[in-house]
């Protein structure tokens, strides 16, 4: 940037003016606020409206002048303050960066094209700061006007958000109404272990799991978290046209778990497991529901006011809940994330109100401690286990996601989340090991409810801690009692110094719960229907109002919910819920481990406590916690993740969320390649990398497939364009179209590269294509043609550059294939490029010609009919004419095609000569139906005439003229064939019309034919007569291949 003033040049004004081409109009770091007054981030973030006015020229301010990459008005450019020798640094402060058009770095120049926590801008492109002045006012001028609307976004400033909504989460169904019969079946040593003691270790293992899987959880989701923007259950920002260059902006709602697996690992495992993810989602509906309505039916039985019995009652009373949610769902939850803090202080005051009663002893402390002491040890009942006991327990730790979930509405994700999950792991924790130990310590397992069985007699034959307070529970024993540890879920709120605020905690606790997973799984189903990952659930992305509701997804969730609210049985429903969450929990671990070991710039999480071994070490406790708790329902979970991830494998979805997977495939990538150019080539290993003179790839259909046919997991296969023309070549729409023909490639299934580049003619872009294409050992080694069928309709200059491009092949080493179809290879001339990428194949034709051109174009894409494949193996050329057919054979499509092979040998020794072959193919181990020795190649062929017509054009005819002017024509056109050089090469020419006749007797009706391809010596035999004797040989004949490899060794017999 020039610091001295100078006159805008003339090519920057319209004539007759000095008017500039065009004007940017700063736009200033952050509004200037009135002195006294204060600017508010939170009103700054509910409404943004920002434009960027790119002018007319004609329209332009005549103050405006241009310097460089400067952009000043007028008044500036005569400031001499400004300009002076003296100025100061403060001006420089001011104005760098926003009086030129090169911008500064900016915030909102990386944000996503929907971005919740601003709007997305541009930075202005390369070409707009490089190319020619005339193209970059166009541009500009093109975009006249850009504006941003964006929506009021509610935004919660306070961190503690995350741990508000993770502790509403774990501290649900389970804490109430099943952590005392947990403690009456497993023990206190089951659910901490600084009670431990020798019978109860076992327990103490389990619950040491949890606490692990949590903890590493919570740190992998963490580590996640911070790694860049996670969307949450809200605000994702989708812009429409809403009048002529003006944008309007609105936000939409997708599943932040879901995104945590997705955009880490991929759509592979991020489509399986958001399934999984969703569909627990709204089994945790019915669990909440069920545990509702266990505390209601309990209310009804009390006052003995049962409609039927106590499951049906269950039943009825939880479907008449999940529809009132979801018609709360539906009205709006605006007021949902409000209402969270006055859930939460009901269920902190439950919790204290039941550890306020447990300190009112009845007699004395004493007995509390005996009752604990009998507590401390397992006494499993009804066929329970350590590991069913632990599966009921467990969905009390799901909610440790729930920050994440609503990161799209926390004012700074990367720090809640991190201490939100970890501190309500904590803080939920100690919660549920004091009232375990408080359980255990003030209820006896088996109680009567009668204040009247009060012990009589001697104290001496009793042992339970009931008798040292004076009752006789004895009766327990064969069964019936209703309460205690084991027999009352709703024990707690005997012990608690306020029952009904102990069912107030519960009511708040678990319709909270089951009014979260009713909104969180159609969001995160929706999420993961708009990404288009499976066929057919489309239909359930569509969203509905302003705020995109997913109503479809709302109704799937509701009938989910309702077929487990049937089962009406809490204990059997929990267990289905933890293999599920378990197998979430192991994908986020292992999305750590593995964005760890890519290696990845893109992975740099600002949370730094996590570390990629613990997170293996979590998944992997995942994976035994599934099976432990249920071996076939684990069994059953990993299936469907198996049989999902290899069908969106097999599919390949058009996203790209910058996923681990991505990062891992390309550092194997490297580190193999690297590895490979320390390795020597061996004959073993060779195989055909063939460069594809194709141009656009959709153009040659037939040269494209029959090659992809032997190179697919085989060999590289790289589709080559040479772009012409006199014009200057505009190299961004090259880029544009290598992206675009690349992504065909891949649409179509075919292994490929696409690779344009421009030059002059054919040969300099083929000499470009041939030193450059590859990395190390990747690297072509045939340079793959098709047959130049209307050579003699063009310009001979064409054929010249045409057989130049086979001889630069040769100098340079590679193998050399041709292939022609009489009917011809390029049918681009029937269907526009354009065109065609949308519908493959073009609908109606009118000339024979084009019809049979077409279908011949796709002859090699379908399976071949049984037949032969002639290989006349004519001249050694290393083996390359001979492993192409058995490349071929080896394909689905060509395995009914049998390998005829057809050699030169003399009459008198035919035998011996295929008994020669047949050995040598049978060391080489590939299968043959028949050998054929030729021995009449060499006599005189039957017609000449054609050949003759054919090369009569091109005849220098030296004899008929000057020496001097036969030499300048020759110089002129150094194709021309010259007397001498026909008498010469005589005997070849002789040879290839009589191949051609023998081709037409022998192989007529071969699916394909594989010649080896005649040479000729450069500097000698002239272009006109090589072109000629190719065509020739090769005349109305079926599909035929002309191969002549580099002559060095590509098939060995040696092990």
């Amino acid at each position: 940037m020039s610091d001295q003033p100078s006159s805008p040049p003339s090519a920057l004004r319209s004539p007759g003016s000095s008017q500039s081409r065009f004007q940017v109009d700063p736009v200033a770091d952050a509004p200037k606020t009135p002195p006294g007054s204060r600017s508010s981030a939170g009103e700054e973030s509910k409404s943004r409206v920002r434009a960027v006015n790119f002018l007319n020229p004609s329209d332009a301010a005549p103050d405006a002048g241009v310097n460089g990459d400067t952009v000043r008005s007028e008044a500036s450019l005569h400031s001499s303050s400004h300009f002076s020798d003296t100025h100061s640094s403060t001006y420089y402060l001011r104005t760098f960066g926003h009086n030129t058009v090169d911008a500064v770095p900016n915030i909102d120049f990386y944000r996503q094209t929907a971005a919740p926590l601003g709007e997305k801008l541009l930075r202005p492109s390369l070409s707009e700061l490089h190319d020619e002045l005339d193209k970059v006012c166009a541009a500009l001028h093109h975009h006249l006007s850009f504006v941003i609307f964006e929506k009021d976004v509610y935004s919660v400033s306070d961190d503690a958000c995350a741990q508000i909504r993770c502790m509403l989460n774990i501290w649900g169904v389970m804490l109430f109404i099943r952590m005392s019969w947990i403690v009456g079946q497993a023990g206190i040593g089951t659910i901490t272990n600084q009670l431990c003691c020798v019978p109860a270790a076992l327990s103490c293992a389990i619950v040491l799991t949890a606490i692990v899987v949590t903890s590493i959880t919570g740190l992998s989701t963490s580590a996640i978290a911070t790694n860049g923007f996670v969307r949450g259950g809200q605000c994702v920002n989708i812009c429409v046209p809403a009048a002529q260059n003006v944008f309007v902006c609105d936000w939409m709602c997708s599943g932040g778990a879901y995104y945590l697996i997705s955009r880490s690992l991929g759509p592979e495992f991020g489509g399986s497991i958001g399934l999984i993810f969703a569909f627990a989602n709204a089994v945790a509906v019915a669990m909440y529901v069920v545990g509702f309505a266990e505390t209601v039916v309990e209310l009804l039985d009390s006052i003995d006011a049962l409609m039927t019995d106590e499951i049906n009652d269950i039943r009825i009373v939880g479907t008449l809940t999940v529809i009132l949610l979801l018609g709360i769902s539906l009205a709006g939850m605006e007021w949902e994330a409000k209402a969270q803090i006055v859930l939460l202080v009901i269920l902190v005051a439950a919790i204290c109100n039941y550890f306020i009663g447990s300190f009112i002893p009845l007699k004395s402390k004493e007995p509390q401690a005996a009752i604990m002491m009998e507590n401390m040890g397992p006494d499993f009942r009804d066929d329970e286990t350590f590991f069913s006991v632990f599966a009921i327990f467990f969905p009390a730790a799901t909610g440790i996601l729930a920050g994440a979930n609503i990161s799209g509405d926390l004012a700074d994700p990367q720090l809640a989340i991190p201490k939100g999950t970890l501190l309500a792991i904590l803080i939920t924790g100690v919660v549920y090991i004091a009232v375990a130990i408080s359980n255990g310590s003030c209820i006896v397992r088996d109680a009567t409810g009668d204040d009247n069985d009060t012990l009589v007699g001697s104290l001496e034959n009793c042992t339970d801690a009931a008798c040292t307070l004076g009752y006789d529970f004895s009766i327990c024993k064969e069964g019936g009692c209703k309460y205690g540890l084991q027999n009352d879920f709703q024990v707690m709120s005997l012990v608690s110094g306020f029952g009904p605020l102990i069912t107030a905690g519960i009511f708040s606790a678990t319709l909270s719960s089951a009014l979260a997973s009713l909104v969180s799984a159609p969001k995160v189903f929706q999420a993961l229907c708009k990404d288009k990952l499976y066929p057919g659930m489309h239909v359930f992305a569509k969203g509905y109002g302003k705020n995109k509701e997913p109503l479809r997804a709302y109704v799937l969730t509701f009938i989910i919910g309702l077929a487990f609210i049937l089962i009406a049985e809490l204990n059997i429903i929990a267990p289905i819920i933890s293999n599920f969450f378990l197998a979430s929990y192991a994908l986020i671990n292992f999305s750590v481990f593995h964005a760890s070991l890519a290696n990845s710039p893109g992975w740099r999480p600002s949370f730094k406590y996590y570390n990629k071994w613990v997170s293996l070490a979590g998944a992997v406790l995942c994976c035994v916690v599934m099976f432990v708790i249920n071996w076939w329902a684990a069994l059953f979970t990993n299936v469907i993740v198996l049989a999902l991830y290899i069908y969106v494998s097999y599919k390949k979805p058009d996203v790209n969320w910058g996923s681990s997977t991505q990062a891992l495939m390309y550092n194997q990538a490297l580190t193999h390649s690297l590895h490979l150019t320390g390795v020597e080539d061996h004959i073993k290993n060779f195989r055909p990398q063939c460069l594809v003179m194709s141009g656009y790839p959709n153009s040659r259909p037939a040269l494209l497939y029959l090659v992809h046919a032997f190179t697919k997991d085989v060999g590289l296969m790289v589709c080559g364009h040479v772009r012409t023309g006199y014009r200057r070549p505009n190299y961004k729409d090259m880029m544009n179209e290598q992206v675009r023909y690349q992504r065909w490639l891949l649409k179509t299934r075919i292994k490929a590269f696409y690779t344009p580049v421009f030059a002059d003619d054919l040969r300099q872009g083929a000499q470009y294509l041939l030193q450059t294409t590859g990395l190390g050992r990747l690297k072509p080694n045939t340079l793959v043609f098709g047959f130049k069928n209307n050579w003699r309709d063009g310009e001979m200059k064409d054929v010249e550059t045409y057989i130049n491009t086979i001889h630069d092949a040769f100098d340079l080493q590679f193998g050399v294939v041709l292939l022609r179809l009489k009917e011809g290879l390029d049918i681009s001339h029937i269907q526009g490029r354009v065109s065609w990428l949308k519908c493959n194949w073009f609908e109606s034709f009118h000339l024979p010609a084009d019809e049979k051109l077409l279908a011949a174009s796709q002859q090699f894409q379908k399976k071949q009919s049984k037949g032969t494949i002639d290989v006349w193996w004519l001249f050694d050329d290393g083996g390359l004419t001979l492993l192409i057919p058995y490349l071929l054979t080896n394909k689905k499509k060509w395995r009914d095609c049998k390998i005829r092979v057809f050699i030169g040998g003399k009459i008198n020794r035919i035998d011996h000569d295929r008994r020669a072959m047949a050995a040598l193919l049978s060391k080489f181990r590939i299968d043959f139906s028949d050998i054929t020795v030729l021995g009449d190649i060499n006599i005189k062929p039957k017609n000449k005439k054609m050949f003759e017509e054919m090369i009569e054009p091109y005849r220098l005819k030296e004899d008929d003229m000057e020496q001097e002017a036969a030499e300048k024509l020759k110089a002129k056109e150094p194709w021309r064939i010259t007397d001498n050089e026909l008498e010469l090469y005589r005997a070849k020419s002789n040879r290839q019309i009589r191949l051609n006749e023998l081709l037409k007797e022998y192989s007529s009706i071969a699916n394909l034919i594989v010649i080896t391809m005649p040479l000729a010596r450069k500097g000698t035999v002239s272009s006109a007569l090589y072109m000629t004797w190719l065509d020739t040989l090769t005349k109305d004949l079926p599909p035929i291949l002309l191969v002549r490899g580099n002559h060095q060794s590509v098939l060995t017999f040696y092990s």
